[in-house]
């Protein structure tokens, strides 16, 4: 009597928890394993409590990461394992641009991903420089924040073309929500009464 066909195991919760460690994990990414952390998402929250780590799933967008619990259990003593990243204020304003152009796409019902050419950002960030700004200096500096948020998961470079293309990850609502927004707005609006003064000062300057 042959001995009936093994099922397929699921795999441990903690085998799951590894990939969240390093960062968000995306269900264009890997497929595979997103389905096993749907489908195990019990086990994985019970898993990482204890490490005072709650997970955060959009089964809509397709995402999921790990944030620290506001108010850790009492016997939780390890220590957080997601660590706060600073950003600098041009790497926060370029996010801020980048999920109200994510809200104006979906807000347009569009079909698809948000996809971003390289001028298309320096084109969001253009408004908030001084008239006159170096094309050249702009587009460097749009590549150096370009390259940090890529780092950091919200951006995905796209396409083998020489110019490059990104697609605004959704995970980006996650963490730039509507009070986020809001609060930079202010910021903005201080920041362009801040460029127009200095215009002024050096528009007077020649003058003078």
């Amino acid at each position: 009597m042959s001995a009936p066909a093994p099922h397929a195991l699921s795999p441990p919760p903690s085998s799951l928890v590894v990939p969240l460690l390093k960062g968000v994990v995306c269900r264009e990414d890997a497929p595979t394993a997103w389905q096993a952390l749907v489908a195990q998402q019990a086990a994985v929250r019970d898993y990482v409590a204890v490490l005072g780590l709650t997970l955060v799933i959009d089964e809509d967008d397709g995402f999921a990461f790990l944030r620290a619990l506001s108010e850790p259990a009492p016997d939780v003593t390890t220590p957080p394992l997601i660590a706060k990243r600073p950003l600098s204020y041009a790497v926060s304003l370029t996010l801020a641009l980048l999920r109200k152009a994510l809200a104006e796409f979906d807000a347009a019902r569009l079909d698809g991903p948000l996809i971003l050419t390289r001028e298309d950002i320096a084109e969001l960030l253009r408004t908030f420089l001084p008239s006159g700004s170096n094309e050249a200096k702009l587009i460097d500096m749009v590549d150096s924040h370009v390259g940090k948020i890529v780092e950091l998961g919200f951006l995905r470079r796209v396409g083998q073309a020489e110019t490059p293309s990104y697609e605004v990850r959704r995970v980006l609502k996650a963490f730039v929500d509507a009070q986020w927004l809001a609060d930079f707005d202010a910021r903005l609006a201080a920041y362009q009464t801040q460029l127009r003064g200095t215009s002024t000062e050096r528009t007077r300057g020649v003058d003078g």
